[in-house]
């Protein structure tokens, strides 16, 4: 079964609408020790929602993983991975981090536990209950 993970942007550097104008990129920029082991783990296929930090802090988007991770071949250093992504679709509606706080089954996410992390991994079911809140259920 394949992985899920949420992928973190600020909008002003990097958008869910860039991406989709783009259909495909490499994400890169991982420097954080967890993040950069979680991007270590993801594999082709894998869902992932794009996620813009700043002023919108909400899920926009879902992207999928066009293939493993391998070394930035834009920097000297092998442990800086990156990951080819391709845009899916637009979320119907933006799931924000205030509704994510605000569910009770969300409370371990890492979004809401660990907002710093830029790239985290997503369960089945955090996965399921942002798809019924992007559909405004």
């Amino acid at each position: 079964m394949a992985t899920r993970w949420l992928f973190k942007t600020e909008p002003s550097v990097y958008s869910y609408q860039q991406l989709v104008k783009d259909k495909q990129t490499m994400w890169d920029g991982v420097a954080n020790n967890l993040a950069l082991k979680n991007v270590k783990d993801i594999q082709k296929g894998d869902q992932i929602f794009i996620y813009h930090t700043g002023d919108e802090k909400a899920a926009v988007g879902v992207a999928k993983a066009l293939g493993g991770a391998y070394p930035n071949p834009e920097e000297d250093d092998s442990k800086l991975l990156v990951v080819d992504i391709e845009a899916v679709r637009a979320l119907p509606k933006p799931v924000t981090l205030a509704a994510v706080k605000a569910h009770a089954k969300l409370k371990n996410f890492d979004l809401v536990r660990n907002s710093r992390l830029s790239i985290m991994k997503v369960t089945d079911e955090q996965w399921e209950i942002m798809e019924g809140m992007a559909k405004g259920k």
